[in-house]
């Protein structure tokens, strides 16, 4: 069914649920936060995947509308009201998010967003007895202030804005200070430069002031080829599932036909998330040979789930882009993908959803643990774009269905871990060249494919890494309202 069709179908929900309200005025301008109020909490009734089980969200919690605007009226703003409906927040619901502006949400999912082009994550002093924590560089964008200063992956950095990082341990979980925290937030920050030699890390005296600007980054980070006596093997370090760039990624698959790559590489280390059409269009690049089978299954609420049919809950392999093109598919029987902790949503849902048809070896650290998927809702009468309030930008990106795979596999909460003796963690002293032969991941897989042995590091001792989330997409897996819901 279209999403379109979706939103009227359940327009009903909504409907009865306002037939015992009053109507709320929607010419008023600004909107009060009462009227926000009101838009979260129907909307949540009507999608939210764990409606069911919040009791503010039940169908017969508030008589008529004036109670329902009595409970909206008790939180000081939309914020509080919307966290106040999440399901367990600290274990089952993580992720549902609501934003003040939805233009710079759309803008982050078509992968616009301001950044000083520097990937980065923390991870704490060996020494116990501290509370220090250090920066170090992922991987730099090409052609962003961070790389034009000079920036690469491995950089390590131990100050911001002159300050040192420190961080806190709440319930087993490592947070970053919130002065750091603030200072990343900054257009302009300036970070002071280490060394870590696996064991100390020693500050050079140096620093590097950097400023963000908005860019819109292509998620295609590199796409090589690596021969190897008879093999040639293609590298594909993908970032993020991002509906543009579907034409970019389906071209960076015609170079690998055109080089007659023998196998597959697909490093997802950092990609937490995006579009799961995007996720379906990689995964049919990757194979080719299951056009129009069963690539996921969808499970809504308990009240919206039986009002779609088998096949409107179903996503299929396919074999073109959303624009139409043909994809140029490689039509594999065996992938190796490359994960970490990072490795999240769309990410996990290529590698469960792939498991079904081909031999998907994993290697790296186990992922996020991510099968719940979102959308975007707005005020409207339907929750679509159609007809929106004029008088705020609110927005909700509530779970609203989880993923099944083929053979009806998800609640993957502790993440997908990778195969027997294909664990490896990075090292913060050795993150290696990413696409080199040389890079400890890359390496593993590339011992693997053409059989000389495995690749093997020092797992002794594996440094805590504390993670940094630095636009809204991060974790995200949504789906597409124009080409994937309202289709």
């Amino acid at each position: 069914m279209k999403t379109f069709q979706k939103i009227l179908l359940l327009s009903f929900v909504v409907l009865a649920l306002s037939a015992c309200f009053n109507d709320q005025d929607d010419t008023f301008s600004p909107a009060s936060n009462t009227e926000i109020g009101d838009f979260i909490w129907k909307a949540m009734n009507a999608y939210y995947l764990y409606q069911g089980d919040v009791t503010d969200l039940a169908d017969d919690r508030f008589a008529n509308q004036t109670e329902l605007n009595t409970y909206i009226n008790t939180f000081n703003n939309p914020e509080a009201l919307f966290e106040n409906l999440i399901y367990n927040r600290p274990t089952v619901d993580k992720y549902s998010w609501i934003v003040s502006d939805f233009e710079a949400l759309e803008a982050s999912f078509a992968g616009v967003n301001k950044t000083n082009g520097m990937a980065f994550g923390f991870f704490i002093d060996p020494d116990p007895s501290s509370n220090k924590a250090y920066g170090y560089v992922r991987y730099v964008t090409a052609n962003t202030d961070a790389a034009n200063k000079g920036i690469t992956r491995g950089t390590i950095f131990n100050t911001l804005n002159g300050t040192e990082i420190t961080y806190t341990n709440n319930g087993g979980s490592n947070t970053i200070d919130s002065n750091s925290m603030n200072s990343l937030r900054q257009d302009s920050y300036e970070i002071g430069l280490a060394t870590f030699d696996g064991n100390t890390v020693t500050a050079t005296g140096n620093s590097i002031s950097l400023t963000k600007e908005e860019l819109t980054i292509n998620p295609i980070h590199k796409v090589t080829t690596i021969t190897n006596g008879t093999h040639k093997i293609g590298y594909v370090m993908y970032n993020s599932f991002t509906a543009n760039f579907d034409n970019d990624l389906n071209n960076a698959f015609a170079s690998l036909q055109t080089e007659n790559i023998t196998s597959l590489v697909l490093d997802l280390r950092y990609n937490s998330g995006g579009s799961i059409l995007s996720a379906i269009t990689l995964s049919s690049l990757i194979t080719g040979q299951f056009n129009n089978q069963v690539f996921s299954t969808e499970e809504w609420n308990n009240k919206l789930q039986p009002q779609f049919s088998a096949d409107e809950l179903t996503n299929k392999f396919r074999n073109t882009t959303r624009t139409g093109a043909a994809l140029n598919s490689l039509n594999l029987n065996k992938v190796y993908i490359l994960t970490t902790g990072r490795s999240a949503s769309a990410s996990e849902l290529v590698i469960s959803c792939l498991r079904p048809y081909i031999d998907v070896v994993q290697i790296g650290t186990t992922t996020e643990g991510k099968f719940q998927a979102s959308i975007t809702l707005y005020d409207s009468p339907n929750f679509s774009k159609t007809n929106i309030n004029p008088g705020h930008k609110y927005a909700i990106q509530p779970l609203v269905f989880k993923s099944l795979n083929s053979v009806g596999f998800t609640d993957y909460s502790d993440g997908l871990s990778p195969n027997a003796n294909m664990t490896l963690a990075e090292s913060y002293n050795n993150l290696g060249v990413l696409g080199n032969e040389n890079e400890p991941l890359l390496a593993m897989a590339l011992a693997d494919i053409t059989g000389t042995g495995r690749f093997v590091q020092d797992q002794t001792r594996v440094i805590p890494s504390i993670d940094f989330k630095s636009h809204s997409l991060e974790n995200t897996m949504f789906a597409d309202h124009k080409e994937y819901l309202f289709k």
